[in-house]
């Protein structure tokens, strides 16, 4: 089976390194925008998937790493590699005092604590045009060939990949699926339940941030609304419970099977494509509200 397992990998591999120079340039931009997406379902997979806690503001990282960047770049003339690294770094900075103060709640009113951090990034965005441009937002330098953005898209989904997997078989992860389970019993053996949500929330932030750069400069202009997209929230949350939240596979297969079935009925349903893509998502989350992964699992067992 892990002979399988790894010629299914190298395979894999193989054929997304082909794509930028076999595909045409809207394939490698579908792609890469999947990519993105399927990372920042891997940073809400940590902190929603294993602890439970329902987060609406992974966004808000995704929002200060594509301003970090462009800042850098089009202000400081950083190539986009550190910038995009220092924009990931700006977030987790960020996360700790965030987290600190938001996982003091729990259920709806964390949810609605991060739906609100989101406003309030946005707004500062908005108003500190000295440094962020406000309304008018930040322009920055063409980006040209896509192929190395979409590269390190690739990296950030492996990274994710590899971060989930490691966490899953550690005893850090049983400790967040502990959380998740029962907080209170966690508490009571002896779990240091603070610790271990504020360290899974700040490697959450981290994926949306490095996905908030590349995005960035991939579009050469960033604003409050293209930093801080709600569907872009929804399309991701969606993906990872998709797939099946709290799993290692769950956010890539829920991100790759859903940008391909929006791509399918956008391109045959112009105009219906968003309804038939609710309806579906609806029907799916019914009878599957555990995630694709853990019906495969079923199935196979």
């Amino acid at each position: 089976m892990k002979r399988l397992e790894v010629v299914v990998a190298v395979a894999s591999a193989l054929f997304i390194a082909a794509i930028p120079f076999a595909g045409s340039d809207y394939l490698v931009g579908f792609v890469f925008t999947t990519f993105l997406f399927v990372g920042m379902a891997y940073g809400w997979n940590l902190i929603s998937g294993y602890t439970g806690y329902l987060s609406f503001g992974q966004i808000s990282f995704f929002g200060v790493g594509a301003y970090a960047t462009a800042i850098l770049v089009a202000k400081l003339s950083w190539p986009w590699p550190p910038a995009v690294l220092a924009g990931m770094a700006v977030a987790a900075a960020l996360a700790v005092p965030l987290g600190w103060a938001m996982l003091r709640l729990r259920g709806p009113y964390f949810a609605l604590g991060m739906l609100g951090s989101v406003q309030v990034l946005q707004t500062v965005a908005s108003a500190w045009s000295g440094l962020t441009g406000g309304g008018e937002g930040i322009y920055l330098p063409p980006a040209g060939s896509l192929r190395d953005l979409y590269f390190a898209s690739a990296v950030l989904v492996v990274a994710g990949l590899g971060a989930t997997s490691l966490i899953d078989r550690s005893a850090f992860g049983l400790r967040l699926r502990a959380i998740g389970e029962d907080e209170i019993a966690a508490e009571a053996m002896g779990i240091d339940t603070t610790r271990a949500k504020l360290l899974a929330f700040v490697l959450a932030s981290t994926f949306p941030a490095v996905a908030g750069g590349l995005y960035a400069f991939r579009l050469s202009y960033v604003d409050p609304a293209s930093a801080f997209p709600a569907a872009y929230e929804v399309q991701v949350i969606l993906m990872a419970i998709f797939g099946g939240a709290g799993t290692v596979f769950g956010p890539l297969a829920g991100g790759i099977l859903l940008a391909g079935l929006g791509e399918a009925l956008w391109a045959r349903f112009a105009e219906l494509h968003l309804l038939l893509f609710g309806l579906i998502i609806v029907v799916v989350l019914r009878y599957m509200p555990e995630g694709l992964i853990a019906l495969l699992r079923r199935r196979a067992a």
